[in-house]
């Protein structure tokens, strides 16, 4: 976004702490299409494409990125939706005009910022998104701990506010005990003063209940079946789910997706089949053993998967041998564990930008409905599932 200069974005890590944040693009992390349109994008503002040039043909075009036709068209669609260029039937692509549009700044309220690993690269798809380049954001977090983020975060909605800020990007709080009131409450703040939200990864309601704003996130119902589908595919028969108390309302439709997953199949969820808790502490692990039996355990998170496998280890418990484990969000770490983690991989880097996306429509057309963009993920299969084990 920009920030003091091209390519940069205001930055407090606290009340007026201002820094910058390189904007630079890393063109192998995004889809096919978004690199040709990335790449394209770069040319048409390096001036290689001039006002009035025509593009080099769609032939030509999968020729040169090695794609094909229908990825090719969706690079050009999205430049020609951001009024980039313009298409003449049987004549072919132009370059337009550049129009001048009004700069937005847009604050980020994110609690966790920094303590959990998916937001940083989201915030980095809102900076790297070429609809970024007229725009700045307010990049406001503190390093409160657990018992004073909701505190926090009701002081930061309140800098926002007195800054004017065009919209907010909200992800709600979560792990704290008066986490919904608090919530409400910074939802409410923002409407009284006419300020559009977009929700980042979660929705505040309990789920399946939805607030009347946009959300841009995943299917996290999908999430919970999809991990749970996988272990059943692998062998595992009894399977609990693993979170911390006071979760998201993400985790309570991961759980329902895990629910769905085992009775689809004809497993019967065990009883009990949830549970919430501390999983660093010992005691509280080898009670669950005890009581559950399990031979897999999706988490609510890599977070969770972490700990709980850490915590079986020290047990002597054997990953994947004697108890299978999976999480969601493959964080950078993930791959690193002491068995690497089998997890879905959530595009951060996209959700990112088209929350961006979302908001500028919020900002430009405020009477739309409100909209849920849950975005693909993708299963990444490493040894913590058991998948080379021997089927039982």
């Amino acid at each position: 976004m920009a920030g003091n200069r091209k390519g940069t974005v205001d930055r407090k890590t606290g009340p007026g702490a201002p820094g910058e944040i390189d904007g630079s693009s890393e063109l192998s992390e995004l889809p096919k299409h978004r690199q040709i349109y990335q790449e394209l994008l770069r040319e048409i503002r390096n001036g290689t494409y001039q006002p009035g040039d025509r593009l080099p043909s769609e032939i030509l075009l999968c020729e040169r990125f090695d794609a094909s036709r229908i990825t090719v068209a969706k690079a050009i669609q999205q430049l020609q939706s951001e009024k980039l260029v313009s298409r003449i039937s049987g004549s072919g692509t132009y370059v337009e005009a550049p129009v001048q549009t009004q700069a937005f700044q847009f604050g980020l309220l994110i609690p966790e910022l920094g303590s959990t690993e998916i937001f940083e690269p989201i915030c980095r798809g809102m900076m790297r998104s070429p609809l970024a380049k007229s725009h700045s954001l307010i990049w406001g977090h503190s390093e409160s701990s657990l018992e004073h983020r909701a505190e926090a975060a009701m002081q930061l909605c309140q800098q926002y506010i007195s800054q004017r800020v065009a919209g907010v990007f909200f992800a709600p709080i979560e792990y704290v005990g008066d986490k919904d009131r608090t919530n409400r409450e910074i939802v409410a703040a923002l409407e009284k003063a006419k300020i559009p939200i977009v929700l980042l990864d979660r929705c505040y309601e309990k789920y399946p209940d939805r607030a009347p704003y946009d959300l841009v996130g995943i299917d996290n119902h999908r999430a919970g079946y999809t991990m749970t589908r996988h272990l059943l595919n692998v062998g595992a028969e009894r399977i609990i789910f693993a979170t911390r108390p006071n979760s998201a309302s993400t985790v309570a439709a991961r759980i329902a997706g895990y629910q769905e997953a085992l009775q689809a199949h004809g497993h019967e969820p065990p009883c009990p089949g949830i549970f919430r808790g501390d999983f660093d502490d010992i005691g509280f692990i080898e009670a669950m053993l005890q009581e559950a039996s399990p031979d897999a355990i999706v988490c609510a998170n890599d977070v969770t998967a972490a700990t709980v496998m850490q915590s079986l280890l020290k047990l002597g418990v054997a990953v994947p041998e004697e108890i299978r484990i999976v999480g969601i969000d493959d964080v950078g770490y993930a791959r690193f564990l002491p068995v690497p983690l089998t997890t879905l991989h959530q595009n951060c880097p996209e959700m990112g930008a088209v929350a961006l996306s979302t908001m500028l429509d919020r900002v430009q057309f405020p009477s739309t409905p409100p909209r849920e963009i849950l975005l693909p993920c993708e299963l990444i299969v490493r040894e913590s599932c058991g998948i080379h084990l021997p089927r039982k």
